[in-house]
């Protein structure tokens, strides 16, 4: 099978174009991005309970749970994108502004997209298009999430703090 190879290219008007190669064979789509917004909190909340599962978190919260608690993220200081492709759903993205730093909490690629350059270009949306150039970047990985940490350092990201506790 011959190897696959992934081209990123801009467009007009906020879309990205994805074209993956392999052989002989191209597919081209537009990578869009939108805010998302109250209506989405169903749907960001499902994304999240898969987050949750797939990273090995703690986190016992059911799926209503955590669309309530999506709500109050966005309804508040947090900020969502989602990332779509032909009407599909790729990835999301949840994360705060400060003065000083942005902070994000969550980077999520849908499973079966994963592997294909999504969550790169995901970040370079948020780098280019969303977020000001001026301002720290910050993201806590959970420490047994040996990809994500791979993924965060392969973006540029430094490792700065360590959280160690004792179970009771």
């Amino acid at each position: 099978m011959a190897a696959a190879t992934l081209r990123v290219m801009q467009t007009q008007k906020g879309l990205s174009k994805m074209a993956v190669s392999a052989g002989n064979m191209e597919l081209s789509a537009a990578v869009t991005f939108r805010r998302a917004t109250r209506d989405d909190c169903g749907l960001l909340a499902e994304l999240n309970h898969q987050l949750i599962r797939d990273e090995g978190h703690r986190n016992p919260m059911t799926v209503p749970q955590l669309e309530e608690r999506m709500r109050g993220f966005i309804e508040g200081e947090y900020r969502a994108v989602l990332f779509e492709q032909e009407g599909e759903v790729l990835a999301y993205a949840l994360y705060r502004e400060r003065p000083d730093e942005i902070y994000l909490r969550h980077l999520f690629v849908v499973r079966h997209r994963r592997r294909q350059g999504i969550g790169r270009r995901a970040l370079e949306i948020l780098r280019s298009q969303l977020w000001p150039k001026n301002k720290r970047l910050a993201v806590e990985v959970l420490v047994a999430n040996q990809a994500a940490v791979a993924f965060w350092r392969a973006m540029g990201y430094l490792d700065y703090a360590l959280t160690l506790e004792i179970m009771p």
